[in-house]
């Protein structure tokens, strides 16, 4: 089973953050299909997950890490990158249609009329497209672990590392055990 190691972020920093600095969590089916398993809910029924699905979202996943890269530096992203998330989001465009929830009250669907692997890689470009152009953009970080490369928005000024729990333990037992060797 595979183990996401920061999920419930913003999904595009939850797509970026399945390739942490040792491997890549979605490299296949199995492992797509328990990433989407992971964020459903958040991302639309998928169904069946092959290799086709696979690369469609690593594609936008590549794409993204380097639009952010640059956004966060005030830079223009990569012409490359733009071009990758703007076929994303072409493939599968949404269209919005009413239904009405039990209960009660109308909602407002987005639909995409394509195959699953362009409807995923549409709504995950989105989810890209919306943060790169979101006022919050310049407040992603980057884990201070010496050994992560998670992304995450905090939702607290002071917060350091993607999982206090895990990256942040491990920083200050490192700095405990620095200041014992000192003394």
């Amino acid at each position: 089973m595979t183990v996401f190691p920061l999920t419930g972020e913003h999904l595009a920093l939850d797509l970026l953050n399945t390739r942490p600095t040792i491997g890549d969590l979605i490299a296949d089916p199995e492992g797509l299909a328990a990433w989407l398993e992971v964020e459903a809910g958040r991302v639309g029924p998928m169904g069946e997950v092959g290799p086709d699905e696979v690369a469609a979202v690593r594609a936008v996943r590549e794409a993204a890490g380097p639009a952010l890269a640059a956004v966060r530096r005030g830079e223009r992203p990569p012409e490359g990158a733009l071009r990758v998330l703007n076929a994303a989001l072409a493939g599968a465009p949404a269209h919005r249609e009413l239904a009405w929830v039990e209960g009660g009250g109308l909602e407002a669907v987005a639909l995409r009329d394509a195959a699953p692997g362009r409807r995923l890689a549409a709504e995950l470009a989105e989810a890209v497209a919306d943060l790169l152009a979101g006022p919050r953009v310049a407040e992603v970080r980057e884990c201070e672990a010496h050994d992560c490369a998670l992304l995450f928005l905090p939702a607290h000024p002071r917060r350091r590392w993607c999982v206090a729990s895990a990256c942040g333990n491990r920083a200050r037992v490192a700095r405990h055990y620095a200041k014992r060797k000192e003394a």
